[in-house]
């Protein structure tokens, strides 16, 4: 007889659910969003990228939180006290009429954030792992993909019918089933609460970082900086560079959401078969591309280059990475990861703080994406630095 084999799906989807929730109705709303939040007069622009540190600030309160709640058990009883703060902090944007308000808000939903991202994911993860099925990984990053359709979609079809803080409502509603229903299917999973409690007492070592991962987390660094401009900011600068009556002006944050579609399972597939680290490596090459594009090239080209590439191409990155590490320290899984998101959150909590100070030195919006050209070839060049290893 042979041994019974559980079903992938529904472990993939309601992971994929929760990243839907916290990732592309929580945080990446704001990206198609902010347009209209200026525009409305609740915002200035200058506001708007010092509130999107706020949450990238929660955001890295979040994955450190989740480095302490590391464990199976720990994770079953964190996780869904995160969803719930993401839920009442989505509804509570909804009366957010002052920029203070909305800044402590997203400073909220970034913990839930960061709480989730890591914990929904490794939670999967471990589960693949003690079924031997950990080359579907990635696939739970559709969610993601899924989630900045979903935000645009959102935002576009509102407009017109909500008004300045308004405009939160129709996200927040959707997540209080989506978030129940997600719990619900992982608070289910056949994970003994103290396997990684057994597995973290007994590990070759206790070191996260040694000369196989050190390259690598200084690599992802770089990712977390590099990405984040473009994908918080993008929507404004095609606001203010693209011709009146352009696709971009209203469709960029569409066009990173569909180039977002086929990414998991695209570098997921790469990386099975040419290797996480090689994979990783052209990930940050095409993100670099990206950024220079919107830098060189005139206008609405640059734009949409820079959408497609990066947008295509992040969550490989993120999904990699985290593959790649458990492969190096196979006995450390949910601990490395929540370090990985805590370092990759600071990093991109960084660039829109450097961004609102270059602003306020008289700079631009444009010439700041230079900071993220910089963190893509400085994540590559380390890349080059990680010893090979092929995932199991």
């Amino acid at each position: 007889m042979m041994p019974h084999r559980p079903a992938l799906f529904p472990v993939l989807l309601a992971g994929a659910i929760l990243l839907l929730v916290v990732h592309g109705l929580g945080r990446f709303v704001y990206t198609p969003l902010l347009p209209w939040l200026v525009e409305d007069g609740l915002l200035s622009v200058q506001q708007g990228a010092s509130i999107a540190s706020w949450n990238y600030l929660g955001y890295l309160l979040g994955a450190l939180l989740a480095l302490r709640w590391h464990r199976v058990a720990q994770i079953r009883r964190s996780l869904p006290w995160a969803l719930a703060l993401h839920v009442l902090s989505s509804l509570l944007q909804t009366q957010a009429e002052s920029a203070d308000a909305l800044a402590a808000l997203r400073l909220l939903n970034g913990i839930s954030n960061g709480l989730v991202f890591v914990q929904a994911p490794s939670l999967t993860l471990e589960w693949l792992a003690r079924h031997q099925r950990i080359s579907s990984s990635g696939l739970v990053y559709l969610g993601v993909c899924v989630g900045l359709i979903l935000s645009s979609l959102l935002v576009s079809l509102s407009d017109g019918m909500l008004q300045g803080a308004e405009r939160w409502w129709p996200a927040a509603l959707l997540s209080i089933p989506l978030a129940w229903w997600g719990w619900r299917q992982l608070s289910r999973l056949d994970m003994p609460p103290d396997e990684s409690a057994r597995a973290s007492t007994t590990p070759p070592s206790g070191r996260l970082l040694d000369r196989a991962s050190t390259p690598l987390f200084l690599s992802y660094a770089g990712a977390g900086m590099g990405y984040i401009l473009p994908m918080t900011f993008l929507p404004m600068i095609a606001r203010l560079q693209a011709e009146p009556g352009d696709f971009l002006v209203g469709g960029s944050w569409l066009v990173v959401a569909l180039a977002t579609l086929p990414s998991p399972w695209l570098w997921n597939r790469l990386g099975v078969r040419m290797g996480d680290d090689i994979a990783l490596r052209l990930s940050y090459l095409v993100q670099l591309v990206g950024v220079l594009a919107a830098l060189l090239l005139p206008g609405a080209s640059g734009i949409l280059l820079c959408a497609v590439l990066v947008g295509g191409t992040f969550l490989g990155t993120v999904l990699l990475t985290q593959r790649l590490a458990r492969t190096l320290h196979p006995h450390q899984g949910p601990r490395l990861s929540a370090a990985l998101i805590a370092l990759y959150s600071l990093t991109q909590l960084a660039a829109p703080w450097l961004t609102s100070v270059w602003m306020n030195m008289g700079g631009s919006l444009h010439s700041a994406f230079w900071l993220g050209a910089g963190a893509f070839l400085w994540g590559l060049l380390w890349m080059l630095a990680v010893p090979r290893h092929r995932s199991p």
